[in-house]
């Protein structure tokens, strides 16, 4: 019997357009009605997953960042997992080492050096999902996030670590030479104590070794009482796998990288098609009969 279910936003909560759809709504209102748990989980800071999820008035707890941050219904964080100097260091220099672009996220916000290569990373990453990329509306999110201070433009990511109360939580890097990508993701999985995965083909998302998402499912499960067996996780991307791994009922979306869509044990309808919604009802639906 499933009684908690942990869905990732990007490629499978939320549709091309960055919203939830009126289908995926009903459907997690559902399984809660039934008192079933269900989590947000997803590579997203906080301030960028609640911006989707604040005008559904859905009361989900969080995994953010791959699990470097975890917060319960009420926003309240329940776990952190920063990367130290040491660790934050080494990852700088690999980079640039390679000329591969990445932005710094933090407790407090995302720290770009240019958010213009922002713009072409992002129109990149929706064009390599199969996406038409929205240039005007993906423009207008990032002068959004730069006008409510979550996206903050630096000379240089020298001085982040010196300001009081900053935690480096994940390096997000983006590169469209995907033999590179690939070069360097495989240099940075060989150093300790770093998770190194990714939520879209051309980009390396870095987090400490203990930021999981299948770590921070676990953890909530045991919270809950609540076995892996009894858990239903759905996701698209390499930085789902850890959850999808580890729970009894794993699903992948119909736009899911083969690699992901060949360990679930189920494939579910796209994004687009509201893909969610139908994993959530086929799984309540057999296990009510």
């Amino acid at each position: 019997m499933i009684k908690l279910i942990a869905t990732d936003m990007d490629g499978t909560l939320l549709n091309a357009a960055h919203e939830v759809s009126e289908e995926n709504i009903k459907a997690i209102q559902y399984a809660q009605s039934l008192g079933i748990t269900v989590v947000i989980a997803t590579g997203r800071a906080f301030y960028e997953a609640q911006d989707p999820i604040a005008p559904t008035g859905l009361k989900v707890p969080y995994i953010c960042l791959n699990g470097a941050e975890v917060r319960d219904e009420s926003f309240d964080i329940i776990s952190t997992s920063s990367l130290n100097h040491e660790l934050y260091q080494r990852i700088r220099q690999e980079l640039d080492q390679n000329d591969i672009y990445y932005q710094v996220y933090t407790n407090m916000g995302i720290y770009t050096e240019d958010p213009n290569r922002d713009l072409a990373i992002y129109i990149d990453i929706a064009e390599r999902s199969g996406q038409k990329a929205d240039v005007e509306k993906i423009k207008n999110h990032i002068q959004h996030r730069l006008d409510i201070g979550s996206l903050k433009v630096v000379e240089n990511y020298d001085h982040i670590e010196d300001i009081p109360g900053e935690l480096i939580m994940k390096v997000l890097a983006f590169d469209t030479d995907l033999e590179k990508i690939d070069r360097v993701k495989a240099r940075l999985s060989e150093k300790s104590n770093l998770e190194v995965s990714s939520s879209s083909r051309g980009n390396i998302e870095i987090t400490h070794a203990d930021a999981k998402k299948g770590t921070a499912v676990a953890s909530i499960a045991e919270q809950l009482g609540i076995t892996l067996d009894e858990t239903m996780a759905i996701g698209d991307n390499l930085n789902d796998k850890s959850m999808l791994d580890r729970v009894g009922y794993s699903v992948a979306m119909e736009n899911a990288i083969p690699e992901i869509k060949e360990s679930a044990r189920y494939v579910t309808d796209t994004n687009e098609n509201s893909g969610v919604a139908k994993a959530i009802y086929k799984a309540l639906e057999s296990q009510n009969k």
